[in-house]
């Protein structure tokens, strides 16, 4: 057998083997079985991108669909399953079916490095750690074993934090015949099977009493939409889509809120250290960035750096290049130069990120700041700015006193009143003086 070195990615060179490539080891896993480990000079890591996500998405509509059944579990605010799902979707009616392929699909929506996080397993957990082991042993059984995913899904009732609301844990099998690629883009005969399983964790909720007519009573009554199944709080799909094939090093984990990402199933089901939140991750930055300055971080220092940011994430998104953006402390060290921040402050910025992201580590600028908001607040008060207006607000200080500046010369208005800012009078400026 004939095996090949490939950048940090699962091959699939058959369709019923698969080989891994990580920190330098080669996999050959064999229905559930690693069979040989051969060591290989370690390479890149290749992630999924939007290209293949959105070739995973379009699984989910239901003329392209290959999920057959549904899988799930009911549980209440008290961490007491109420019910298990085992439904077969060709029996369903298709609305019904739509709603379920709806919702797992939500766990693959989202922004790459803010709602959707990679989560990368060490060699040693793919060798042997029972994490991996029951994620592997799903998908391997096409979830049909019971046993494997009752074991599963208290996993998550004993870990997940849903602050004692119900909801509903979701489980589908696919296998992905993955198309070649022609050099015209058109998709060839496929080579490979991409098999694969999705989790989707939803908040149930009870509906709201409304108004609703009775035919009987020929009158409207209080009426009640029993409870709901809410988008997904938390998703993952397992294993990663890299490359257009699997990756069983990687899975890609979805919250609906990048400032929660759940860390506590993720150390449940994955074992790995938590990435950080984009809340947290913009936390870290600013403090990176006011430790490095010492308390003299201009607002020509914070709003070049917003703009260089702003404009990359704009030229990411007209590009629509699949790839996750990414920044480097270099890279805005170097902006800090250029905005006239010595070369020792530059650097002790470049120090502080290793400290807080880690070395070498890059940055998703959407995590770093609002691209949609300019935001300017002293003690009393906050001034909101159109990033494309940005530049408008200046400070100054006059007679001793700091001001921050804008042009105001038509459309002022207060609370939607049209007013007038004229110039003062001679008269005017002369009582001013006296006072």
């Amino acid at each position: 057998m004939e095996y090949a070195a490939v950048s940090g990615v699962v091959r699939r060179f058959s369709k019923n083997t698969e080989f891994a490539v990580n920190s330098g080891l080669l996999f050959s896993e064999i229905s559930g079985t690693i069979k040989v480990g051969i060591l290989f000079e370690k390479s890149e890591v290749v992630l999924m991108n939007l290209k293949e996500l959105g070739e995973l998405r379009r699984r989910f509509r239901p003329e392209k669909s290959a999920v057959s059944r549904i899988y799930g579990c009911y549980v209440n605010g008290t961490r007491n399953v109420i019910s298990y799902l085992d439904e077969s979707l060709g029996n369903m009616p298709q609305e019904e079916a739509e709603k379920y392929l709806a919702l797992l699909k939500k766990s693959l929506s989202g922004g790459l490095g803010r709602n959707l996080i990679d989560i990368t397993f060490s060699n040693e957990q793919v060798m042997d750690s029972d994490e991996h082991r029951l994620l592997m042993a799903l998908r391997d059984s096409e979830l049909k074993d019971g046993e494997i995913r009752n074991a599963f899904y208290q996993k998550i009732i004993d870990s997940l934090d849903m602050d004692g609301e119900n909801y509903l844990i979701l489980l589908a099998y696919d296998a992905y015949d993955v198309p070649r690629r022609a050099r015209d883009g058109a998709d060839m005969d496929s080579e490979t099977v991409f098999n694969y399983i999705v989790c989707s964790v939803c908040p149930v909720k009870d509906g709201k009493q409304e108004l609703g007519y009775f035919p009987g009573d020929n009158g409207f009554h209080n009426c009640t939409a029993g409870q709901v199944v809410s988008a997904p709080e938390l998703g993952f799909l397992f294993p990663a889509f890299d490359d257009r094939t699997a990756n069983i090093y990687n899975a890609l984990f979805y919250a609906r809120k990048p400032e929660t990402l759940h860390h506590e199933v993720i150390d449940a089901l994955f074992k790995t250290e938590s990435p950080m939140t984009a809340v947290e991750q913009k936390e870290a930055f600013q403090t990176a960035l006011c430790d490095a300055l010492d308390g003299a971080c201009s607002l020509d220092v914070a709003w070049t750096l917003y703009e260089q940011l702003r404009a990359k994430i704009e030229e990411h998104q007209a590009s629509k290049e699949p790839d996750a953006l990414e920044v480097t402390s270099q890279e805005l060290g170097n902006v800090l130069r250029e905005c006239g921040v010595p070369e020792e402050q530059a650097a002790a910025f470049q120090e502080r990120c290793g400290e807080e992201f880690g070395n070498g580590a890059v940055m998703n600028p959407l995590n770093l700041i609002d691209n949609k908001k300019y935001e300017i607040k002293t003690g009393e008060v906050t001034i909101s700015v159109d990033p494309e207006c940005s530049y408008a607000v200046t400070a100054r200080v006059i007679d001793g006193k700091k001001y921050l500046l804008i042009p105001a010369e038509e459309g002022v208005e207060v609370n939607g009143l049209p007013v007038e800012i004229r110039e003062e009078t001679p008269a005017e400026k002369s009582e001013a003086n006296l006072e």
